[in-house]
């Protein structure tokens, strides 16, 4: 047994609490968005694992992230803007996509580990990412920073960091923060 979820493939990867701009325009996303906006539900997020050619949906990878929208707006060039905020992990147990319209997966929601504080000798990881933060501003600049949660940082890092998108993925798959920010200091170490 899952709960539904409507899914919404990309070349990205999202964490819990970060932030994403997407511009809307396929038919099929716009009815999604307006259904999600009316009744307040969450849709997934997820790295587009394989395209088709023949017309197919892409097929995700079974990992992603339920996201809420928590803005919106018509953007000069005509396109629907909207602004989502990573909620949990989900991974998918099977999924189907009725013609013409999004991708819909049976979820199994991912358990959310405690989040830690910050180990001292990974600090550094938590300055870096403030400089980091304070450089690009955005959506990211605005947002309540907690840079002694290592769940917090270790996302954040995951999401900003230069790494292949395929790397990204696999830091999202780890369930323990402190995991994930070790396998980021060492990656920042051998750079």
């Amino acid at each position: 047994m899952g709960d539904e979820l409507p899914l919404f493939p990309l070349r990205t990867v999202l964490f819990p609490g970060g932030r994403l701009d997407l511009r809307i325009f396929e038919r099929r996303y716009l009815d999604l968005v307006t259904h999600c906006v009316r009744n307040e539900a969450p849709f997934g997020i997820c790295l587009i694992e394989e395209d088709s050619e023949t017309g197919l949906p892409a097929r995700p990878h079974a990992v992603g992230t339920a996201v809420r929208i928590i803005d919106w707006d018509q953007r000069s060039d005509g396109l629907l803007g909207i602004t989502v905020e990573g909620q949990r992990r989900f991974e998918i147990l099977e999924r189907h996509a009725p013609a013409g319209t999004v991708q819909q997966a049976r979820v199994r929601w991912l358990a959310e580990q405690p989040t830690p504080r910050l180990d001292a000798e990974l600090q550094p990881l938590a300055d870096l990412l403030e400089r980091i933060l304070d450089q690009i501003g955005g959506l990211y600049g605005a947002m309540p920073r907690q840079l002694d949660d290592a769940g917090w940082v270790s996302a954040r890092l995951s999401e900003l960091l230069p790494i292949p998108t395929e790397a990204k993925q696999q830091l999202l798959e780890i369930d323990a923060p402190e995991e994930r920010l070790e396998l980021l200091r060492q990656a920042l170490e051998q750079e």
